[in-house]
């Protein structure tokens, strides 16, 4: 038998290879803490702290994941691993900079280490890609995608193409049709996708940032949907428990369509093409990763260059800067995608002031309705993903009376039922990608609203089959920095 601190961490190892990240964590700190003289041990300490960041890594708390690849250098500044999961974190932080300094340390330690160089080679690229995309950004100049595409001619379409047509406007025929040809893993044409997108594109932009809806209680409820990531089969089996979503059956989508699952194309088409369809009854907000810095990491990007080309990338980046950031529900449910803010002072009418048309910046409401978390404590602190803030009871309460709200209802998190219940039953979170990454085992739900009150009802539901295409078959090499 090994030491207290080795079984801890053991048992931390074993629950990652599980890919329980959280239970990871929570063994890797016990041993962390198992005794005061523990933090200077030069064997375990590194390791611990090190395999501690990469747990959180997996759970995108990059903010504990750097500190934690901080301490593992600073108790052995050869320690490979933590500079490679500092460096991880970084990058996905949109800090590029910062990144390189770190595999340098690796190259410089070890100078024949070929994928620290490889790793280098990429964020350098990286880099090069975000800079050109800020100048671009304050080109004013600068032709849009959709600009370019309207100049542009329309794709002709093969004799051998099988699937649904798109004429003028999008039927529900066409909807039904294309459901069916995605699922049997084919692409709807790029003509047609360049429709869709051109359509939905002037849609989002004519909404408002906070767009205030509602339903009548007497003849539908209101769904709302957590995260997809990319499961589009997982999708498509919600639709077949709850139905499609029509004037009858509206329908909130919260963000994080895209990433991480290899099926984010065929999900962000199908939801684009029911909001077309029924732009009063189908809504989407924007989450965290319908955003370049998100989509260059974690798959998006690589998937649609891969199927559509890079145009269709710009396309989509483009229309994603379009999505609102918010829906108020009958005037008494807020649904945002990550959660609340640093300043109590904060209204519905400042989030509908939010200049929404742009990637999102490091802070400020924009970022805090999209990366913010719930806590347990009272109060606020900082965020253990390194940006937003994580806020607690009291703050969600009194964010609710100021605002004549019943509750909050967000995403941005998974859980293992699919939903959690927090802050007196004043924040609601869903995750509706069930299995999440073919991995985690969770339930998948949706939250539904009923009757006057807005009462909130759960529809739990497992994983479904999906084609042997693993999640993240599309995303660059930076991912394989996350494990131990």
């Amino acid at each position: 038998m090994g030491s207290e601190q080795e079984q801890l961490k053991e048992k931390g190892n074993k629950f990652f290879a599980e890919h329980q990240y959280h239970k990871a964590v929570d063994f890797y700190t016990q041993a962390i803490n198992a005794d005061t003289t523990f933090s200077a041990n030069v064997k375990l300490g590194p390791i611990l702290h090190s395999n501690r960041a990469a747990a959180n890594l997996k759970i995108e708390s990059y903010g504990s994941a750097i500190s934690d690849a901080e301490k593992a250098i600073e108790l052995d500044p050869k320690f490979v691993k933590a500079y490679y999961r500092k460096g991880s974190a970084l990058i996905a932080l949109n800090k590029y900079s910062d990144a390189l300094k770190e595999f340098k340390h690796v190259i410089d330690i070890e100078p024949n280490n070929k994928e620290a160089r490889s790793k280098w080679t990429e964020c350098k690229k990286a880099q090069a890609a975000l800079r050109l995309q800020r100048a671009i950004a304050h080109d004013e100049v600068k032709k849009s995608a959709f600009q370019t595409l309207s100049e542009s001619e329309e794709p002709l379409i093969e004799s051998t193409y099988t699937g649904p047509h798109l004429g003028d406007t999008i039927t529900l025929q066409f909807v039904q049709e294309l459901m069916e040809y995605q699922k049997s893993q084919k692409s709807l044409h790029k003509r047609y996708l360049y429709r869709l997108l051109i359509q939905a594109h002037t849609l989002l932009k004519s909404e408002p940032s906070l767009v205030e809806t509602s339903y009548i209680p007497s003849t539908s409820n209101f769904t709302i949907f957590g995260d997809i990531h990319g499961q589009y089969y997982d999708l498509l089996n919600v639709f077949s428990k709850i139905g499609l979503p029509s004037p009858t059956n509206p329908c909130l989508f919260n963000g994080d369509f895209v990433d991480r699952g290899s099926f984010s194309v065929e999900v962000i088409i199908l939801l684009l093409s029911l909001k077309i369809l029924y732009p009063k009854s189908v809504f989407l907000n924007r989450g965290n990763h319908e955003a370049i810095t998100m989509n260059r990491v974690y798959g998006f990007e690589g998937e649609v260059k891969s199927k559509y080309g890079a145009l269709s990338y710009e396309l989509f980046t483009e229309l994603f800067c379009c999505l609102s950031l918010g829906h108020l529900i009958n005037n008494k449910v807020l649904v945002v995608h990550g959660g609340l803010f640093s300043d109590d002072k904060v209204t519905l009418a400042d989030i509908k002031k939010i200049d929404r048309f742009r990637e999102p910046p490091d802070g400020g409401l924009m970022c805090e309705l999209m990366w913010s978390d719930p806590q347990s404590e009272m109060g606020r602190a900082p965020s253990k993903r390194g940006v937003g803030v994580s806020f607690g009871p009291d703050v969600t309460l009194g964010f609710c009376e100021r605002n004549g709200l019943n509750c909050v209802v967000r995403s941005h998190e998974c859980r293992d039922e699919g939903y959690q219940v927090d802050h007196g039953g004043r924040c609601i979170t869903v995750f509706s990608a069930p299995n999440y990454c073919d991995q985690i085992g969770n339930k998948g739900a949706v939250v539904v609203l009923k009757g006057e009150e807005c009462k909130l009802e759960y529809v739990q539901y497992t994983a479904v089959p999906h084609p042997q295409v693993p999640p993240m078959a599309y995303s660059n090499n930076f991912s394989s920095m996350f494990g131990l």
